[in-house]
Formats: structure tokens, C-alpha cells, sequence
């Protein structure tokens, strides 16, 4: 999830919990707490694979935040006991605020460790897009509510009022997302379409329309789009994978780590010379947010496995396109006019990152 809304969810907790023995001081560590998982991002490595799969491992582990929770309750009880802390209160308080962050960040589309170092499958529940209004703002004001009139009349109900409501919107975002892949899956059923694996993802900034995607037993997959209000069936669009484009990869270490790391939702395009393998989950078709060249032709025209880089096109920015944004809210009630995926996925290709274009 953003930082923003990281940071207003640990102000909102810290205060709730013990907004009325520290004051106004509750929201300000209640937000710092809150960042501390997200400090793995200032570990560089040398390749943005490794930079996008490393993420949200360590530092997101319930594990690593639990012993951190108990250190942090036992040093605060320890070092101030006249103010009137307990190890109890001081543990569910820090608890709460580490340990909500990388549950947040789990029902995003992009995948968390939460039980690292078990090596399995980041958690990725797609309930909500990493940026939502309708989570946020909420939090935000009841957070702004509370520096205001300070935590000792009714700022505490404020903040817990916002934190229930925002916990009951996680909620309508999954049953949004499960309600989405059930109308994905009948609608293959009943045109007799053979799938793999279903999922369905949130669209930019909304949980009312969903984008869905569908993998085939011939190494296609499908896009789709899928609202709450649909009366007819989504509209669907199939595209390549090109598997055999990606063997050049096999026992590559990195991409390896990637297979594990997206659950195997990759696509692989050669662009020119280069190979560039994309993470299907976010973004929509032509504005895939994560994509990577990791190998290219030498001289002699055979591909050669490199230290993956970035490929520039697309992205994370494409979705804050105001025409783009405009067709996909106005998606949200009606499906006519359809989003334009064939066009969308017909887009130029981009470059590698650094290179001239």
C-alpha cells in the first residue's frame, strides 16, 4: 500500500490504543512505527528484479515484527513505568501497527512475505489497489480530527469509527474480487473456453470494477473486465505468452525467483534484440507496471541471458493518463462503450531503461 496510507493506518491504531496516555504524541509514533517495514527499500541491489522480489521479505515477516513488537513494549515499559504503560497495552499497540502493514500490503496485487523465511508463494490477495481514496481518506480525516481536538473527549471513538470502516472496505474489496473471478468463470464456461487459473485484480484506485485475468492450457492467457453492476457478460481478450520465447531463461536463477515471486504470471516479448519478460498481475494491457529485459542476441544472433533492467513504456504512470481514468470509472456502471483492451495492448513496446530511443 502507499506510505501515505500506511502511515495515517499506524497513527490511527497507536492513537486508538494509546492515544490517551501519550497525547497527540500517539499519532505521531503510531505513523513513524508504521514506516519501519518499508526501510527495505533502502537496500539497493543490482538488478530491479531482485530489487521488486526482495521487497517486502524480511522487514514484512509476522514473525520479525512480533519479536519487534515485544522488544519495543518491553524497552517503553522498561525505561518510562510511572506513565502509566503496561507491557500488555504497550505490545498490542506496537503489535497492531507493525503488524497491519504488511497485512495491508498482503491484499494488494503485489505479493508479501508474510511468513518469510518459509519460502512460500508471496501472499497476494488483490482486495484493494495500492492506491484508494475511499480506504484512505477516511483514516486521514479522523486522523486530522484527533491532532485537532487532541485524544482525551471522543477523537478515540473518531479513530476507531475509521478503522472499523476500513476494515469492513477490505472486506467488500475480497468479496469484490471473488465475486469478480466467479463471474470470469462462468462466463468461460459458458462460451466453452478452457482455463488454467482465474484471478481477478482491482482496477486503478476503484474496488467496483475489476480487471481479470485467465491463463490457457495452450500457454495463452485471457484479459478481462468485470463491474458489480455488469448485466451482460465481461469482455474478454486473448493474448500470447510466448512460452517458448522464455526458454532462454530456464535455470536462469533471477527469473527463477520471478516465476516463484508473480506465481508463474508472466509474459515474454521479443522486442528487437531484446527479450523482455512482463509481470501480467499489474497494470492493464500496454501499461504493464513491472517488466524486465533479461537477455538479448549477440552478434552471432543467439540469446545470451543477462543481469536483468528495467524496460521503459507503459507503467505505473500510465494509469494516472486522465482519459485512461475517465474510460475506466465511466466502465464502472456501463459497459458500453467496452474498455479498449485490443488497443491498449497494441501500444509501442518501449526500451530498456538507459538505452536510446
Amino acid at each position: 500500500m502507499d506510505s501515505l496510507t500506511q502511515a495515517v493506518l499506524g497513527a490511527a491504531l497507536q492513537g486508538a490504543v494509546l492515544g490517551r496516555i501519550q497525547g497527540r504524541r500517539a499519532l505521531l509514533y503510531g505513523a513513524a512505527l508504521a514506516t519501519v517495514p518499508d526501510l527495505d527499500v533502502l537496500v539497493r541491489y543490482a538488478d530491479p528484479v531482485s530489487q521488486m522480489t526482495f521487497h517486502r521479505g524480511l522487514t514484512h515477516s509476522v514473525f520479525v515484527l512480533t519479536a519487534m513488537a515485544l522488544l519495543l513494549a518491553w524497552l517503553v515499559c522498561r525505561m518510562w513505568p510511572p506513565k502509566g504503560y503496561t507491557l500488555g497495552r504497550c505490545f498490542i499497540a506496537f503489535w497492531l501497527v507493525l503488524i497491519t502493514h504488511p497485512v495491508l500490503d498482503a491484499l494488494t496485487v503485489y505479493g508479501t512475505q508474510l511468513l518469510w523465511p518459509l519460502q512460500i508463494t508471496p501472499q497476494s490477495w488483490a482486495a484493494v489497489f495500492i492506491i484508494d481514496p475511499v480506504y484512505t481518506v477516511p483514516l486521514l480525516a479522523a486522523v486530522f480530527y484527533a491532532v485537532a481536538k487532541g485524544l482525551q473527549g471522543r477523537a478515540v471513538g473518531v479513530l476507531s469509527i475509521a478503522l472499523a470502516f476500513s476494515t469492513v472496505y477490505l472486506g467488500f474489496g475480497l468479496a469484490g474480487r471473488m465475486a469478480a473471478e466467479q463471474r470470469l468463470n462462468a462466463a468461460f464456461e459458458q462460451q466453452g473456453i478452457a482455463v488454467t487459473d482465474v484471478r481477478a485484480v482491482p482496477i486503478a484506485f476503484t474496488t467496483l470494477v475489476w480487471r481479470g485475468l485467465a491463463k490457457t492450457p495452450e500457454g495463452d492467457y485471457y484479459e478481462a473486465v468485470s463491474s458489480w453492476f455488469d448485466s451482460e457478460p465481461p469482455e474478454l481478450l486473448r493474448l500470447p505468452r510466448n512460452m517458448a520465447a522464455g526458454k532462454v531463461l530456464d535455470g536462469d536463477p533471477l527469473h527463477d525467483r520471478l516465476r516463484w515471486f508473480t506465481d508463474d504470471w508472466l509474459r515474454y516479448d521479443v522486442v528487437g534484440n531484446a527479450l523482455v519478460v512482463t509481470d501480467l498481475r499489474m497494470g492493464i494491457p500496454g501499461n504493464y507496471t513491472f517488466r524486465f529485459q533479461m537477455a538479448e542476441r549477440d552478434n552471432t544472433g543467439q540469446w545470451v541471458v543477462i543481469q536483468p533492467r528495467g524496460w521503459v513504456g507503459g507503467g505505473a504512470a500510465s494509469l494516472f493518463d486522465g482519459q485512461k481514468l475517465r474510460l475506466v470509472w465511466q466502465r464502472i456502471f456501463t459497459q458500453q462503450p467496452p474498455l479498449p483492451l485490443a488497443a491498449w495492448a497494441a501500444q509501442p513496446e518501449g526500451h530498456a531503461a538507459g538505452a536510446r530511443h
